[in-house]
């Protein structure tokens, strides 16, 4: 029997006080590195920004962003998973939660932190323990049913990014189907398509980011309530 994906170990960290911190999750080859840096370029002159790669074996998806030059390279870490990637990011986070913290301690004042998933598969989604906001990106040349197929990834993200809508035509996918199914799946949660090689800002996308990280920001300020005082 493999893991059971639904089940998170882990309790939601208190968000008060520190960075947040956004997963971003999908199959092999979907785009997760390249829409980080996406959104690392469009972000940077205006967010405190740091990532979290994860890999396997190596540190490939942070020697890219470096050798893009997409932040300064103490800013992006990486975590050999050493194992399936799911793993990391929701059975023992253990490894993600120390890069991330170190990354906080190097860098006070962090206003977001990127966790980028090793590849997986539909049922990936990150522990509440380690990403407060979570993306899942697909893209068009898997097959426009993997929607309607459905996951935890697919269903239950915040954000669902469906990417390489310009390969749509080559590969036979329908994007409207695409989008028909997922908004049938997730039950009014987000939708955006993507293609980062004709809009490599990815607007979409680094809006929400945008307004993830403004209701972080209010709820921080916001007054903290305890139990009333008796009378």
């Amino acid at each position: 029997m493999g893991a059971n994906h639904e089940h998170d170990p882990h309790d939601a960290a208190p968000a008060r006080g520190r960075a947040l911190r956004l997963g971003i999750g999908g199959p092999v080859g979907s785009g997760k590195t390249a829409l980080t840096a996406a959104l690392c370029r469009g972000l940077r002159d205006e967010l405190n920004l740091a990532v979290v790669t994860n890999d396997i074996y190596t540190t490939e998806d942070a020697d890219f962003l470096r050798r893009e030059a997409v932040l300064p390279d103490d800013r992006i870490t990486a975590v050999r998973t050493g194992a399936c990637p799911h793993t990391a990011i929701r059975d023992d986070i253990s490894a993600n939660l120390d890069a991330v913290e170190s990354l906080e301690a190097r860098h006070p004042g962090l206003d977001l932190v990127i966790v980028e998933s090793g590849g997986d598969n539909l049922t990936a989604l990150f522990s509440r323990g380690l990403a407060d906001r979570q993306i899942f990106v697909l893209d068009v040349a898997g097959g426009d049913d993997v929607p309607r197929k459905g996951g935890l990834g697919v269903a239950a993200a915040d954000l669902l990014v469906i990417n390489k809508t310009d390969l749509a035509a080559l590969v036979g996918s329908d994007l409207g189907l695409m989008g028909r199914d997922a908004a049938r799946v997730r039950d009014g949660r987000p939708v955006a398509f993507t293609s980062l090689r004709e809009r490599p800002d990815a607007p979409e996308v680094a809006g929400w980011v945008r307004g993830i990280v403004r209701e972080a920001r209010a709820s921080a300020h916001a007054p903290s309530h305890g139990p009333a005082a008796a009378s």
